[in-house]
Parts: C-alpha cells; sequence; structure tokens
C-alpha cells in the first residue's frame, strides 16, 4: 500500500531536525519504502510517497521522530488503480 506522509516541522527546531537526519540517516526499517521525498520551500514540511505492506512499519519509523515531528500519514492509491477498482460500479 502507498502513503503520502506530511511531516511538519512548524514549531521545531529544523537545525535538530536535520542534524539527526544527517548523523542517523532517515531511521526507517528498511521494508519501508521512500520512493520520492520534497520539501517545503519554507522547510516548514516535508512531503513523501511511501509503500509498505504493514502499516506498523509507519508506526515504528514515526516513534524515532516524534520528538521533533509531527506526522500525518494518508493511504492513497493511483487514478488508474481507483478506475479500475470502481468500474463495475460507474
Amino acid at each position: 500500500m502507498q502513503f503520502i506522509v506530511i511531516e511538519d516541522f512548524t514549531g521545531r527546531d529544523r537545525k535538530d531536525i536535520y542534524r539527526r537526519f544527517r548523523d542517523r540517516g532517515r531511521l526507517k526499517p528498511e521494508e519501508l519504502v521512500v520512493h520520492h521525498s520534497w520539501i517545503a520551500a519554507d522547510m516548514s514540511r516535508c512531503f513523501l510517497l511511501a509503500e509498505a505492506d504493514d502499516v506498523t512499519l509507519l508506526q515504528r519509523w514515526v516513534i524515532e521522530w516524534a520528538d521533533l515531528v509531527e506526522f500525518e500519514i494518508v493511504p492513497v492509491a493511483t487514478s488508474k488503480d481507483m478506475v479500475a477498482a470502481l468500474s463495475g460500479q460507474l
């Protein structure tokens, strides 16, 4: 399953966040795949496209950053997949 992950850095020391990232990496479970990531121009948020077969992989990742980052995780499907899934209903 794919997820849009929004990491919100509002009210946090971004230097602390980037130091941890520099020193320890993304701190995600190996099985959690991050396909792409984008940083907002004001560096207030990061947007990621991630994929995992088990939602607990995302939960384990969130725990590693919960002291510095707030997460919003949205399960998503491609438009093509959604049209195929709904084809019998349209």
